[in-house]
């Protein structure tokens, strides 16, 4: 049986505004141009010009217009006070450009020169033409180099290869001809391309050295018969098994090192996808002990409301008799230059979101941002900058993650400078990222050709007044990239 009952709820929603806000404050300076032009495409009200600085006249908030029958029936007059939209001095000038730029007129001229160069896949296909192979010998040899990725490996199985023929070029092929036409590509530049595995690549390169090297014929003997203990770093089984004394293995370890186990990231095509300019989102300098903060606004052009849509504004004004269209018309003119003042006070509210967070940053790591030493960072969580700036931490997190700082120490994400605290055996906090700076430094300086376990690491921290566990030490280094010792023992 259906029934009627009453219901108090309260709710929490964000306004348009304060979403817009959300989405820019995502946005890292390096993308911010992207979105202003997307928003002065989207709005005509919004426009971009250099402006004389003049004193500020906000434009009054106004109530929304409610585009239904009634307004049909009422004076627009009534509804929107043009005085609000009429005003000469409505130029805003944004407050982040109240302050110089900085990067100067050349500056921003001046774009990173791109290399333009033949691809890697561009690079096989040239040297093919320079073969003598029929026509069907050309189609396979094609078929092979498109399933070699960017790292010079054909790692798609020969068997997926004849698939493929067979229902794209409707050639039906063996194993046994690709392996013969595979040995074409691997003759190509650079050496090692169209391998199946490192141990494949690792033998093509040194297939083109003098075989008379008595270094490069004892690595041959390694990477054929005994990859695992070379891979696994069992140089004394190595050896045993080959009677090496320890300079003829040093021998042959160096050439073997010296190859390129990936052979086609030295082009172009794939140099351009691991290389990544920052541009950061904050300056800071130390100008003699003190700490001097600045926001790079190079993407930030001047912003303000067409003036074409305020003259708009002025002759439907100075129109004595309004018929329905005019007054649609204004409506739509209104809600463009409400979208655009909402999208400057965004941007304004952005750049002052930035520099308090970053403020708040730069004061509680002083001691790191004046001397660069990782070993002052002190322990440091979204909730301790939230708690200074009064912002909300999911806003500070959404300002840590995606914005750079420029130091002299070098250009650093916001957020590797949070990191959690643990304690001294005295009973100081100090940063998780401390402790790694110190673990880095002792594998740095070990003796590598008796590294030092996990075990020994513990213990040694543990003298420093450090009282971590193993497993958390063994964590530590993998967060830092180091293999484990015995893949750092060198001869």
């Amino acid at each position: 049986m259906l029934k009627q009952r009453l219901s108090q709820k309260l709710l929490q929603k964000l306004s348009p505004q304060q979403i817009q806000l959300m989405k820019l404050l995502q946005v890292p300076t390096a993308s911010l141009e992207q979105r202003i032009k997307e928003e002065l495409e989207a709005n005509p009200a919004l426009e971009e010009g250099s402006e004389s600085l003049e004193k500020e006249d906000e434009f009054a908030e106004s109530d929304d217009l409610e585009a239904s029958e009634e307004y049909e029936e009422k004076e627009i007059d009534d509804e929107v006070d043009l005085s609000d939209y009429l005003s000469d001095t409505d130029d805003d000038i944004a407050d982040y450009k109240l302050s110089g730029s900085n990067y100067s007129d050349d500056e921003e001229k001046q774009g990173a020169p791109i290399k333009v160069d033949k691809s890697f896949h561009e690079h096989l296909a040239q040297q093919l033409g320079l073969l003598d192979l029929e026509d069907r010998q050309y189609i396979i040899a094609n078929q092979l180099i498109g399933s070699i990725d960017d790292d010079g490996y054909l790692r798609r199985d020969l068997e997926a290869v004849i698939d493929d023929l067979a229902f794209s070029q409707n050639i039906e092929t063996t194993t046994d001809e690709l392996e013969e036409i595979l040995k074409f590509i691997q003759a190509f530049e650079p050496p090692g391309v169209g391998a199946r595995d490192l141990r494949e690549c690792l033998l093509l390169q040194l297939h083109v050295k003098p075989e008379e090297d008595p270094s490069v014929k004892t690595a041959v003997k390694i990477l054929q018969d005994h990859f695992d203990e070379f891979a696994k770093k069992h140089y004394q089984k190595l050896e045993k098994q080959l009677s090496l004394t320890d300079d003829q293995l040093k021998e042959a370890l160096e050439e073997i090192l010296k190859l390129n186990p990936k052979p086609g990231s030295a082009y172009s095509d794939n140099a351009a996808k691991t290389v990544q300019y920052v541009t950061p989102d904050f300056i800071l300098i130390n100008n003699d002990g003190e700490l001097q903060l600045s926001l790079n606004s190079r993407n930030a052009p001047d912003l303000r409301i067409s003036s074409s849509y305020k003259e708009m504004f002025k002759s439907y004004d100075a129109t004595k008799k309004k018929d329905k269209k005019q007054k649609e018309a204004v409506l739509f003119i209104k809600q463009k230059i409400d979208a655009a003042k909402w999208f400057i006070d965004a941007i304004k509210q952005r750049q002052a979101t930035l520099l308090s967070t970053m403020h708040a940053i730069m004061d509680y790591q002083q001691d790191y941002f004046l001397t660069g030493d990782e070993i002052k960072l002190k322990p440091m969580i979204l909730k301790d900058i939230a708690a200074i700036t009064g912002l909300d931490i999911s806003t500070v997190s959404r300002v840590a993650n995606s914005k750079y700082v420029q130091t002299e120490f070098g250009t650093f994400q916001l957020k590797s400078f949070f990191s959690e605290s643990m304690q001294t055996e005295s009973g100081e906090e100090v940063s998780t990222r401390e402790v790694k700076t110190i673990l880095s430094d002792l594998v740095n300086n070990e003796d590598k050709r008796k590294p030092l376990s996990d075990q020994k690491l513990m213990e040694l921290l543990k003298e420093k007044g450090y009282n971590i566990a193993r497993r958390t030490v063994a964590k530590y280094r993998e967060q830092l990239n180091l293999p484990v010792a015995r893949l750092r023992k060198e001869l």
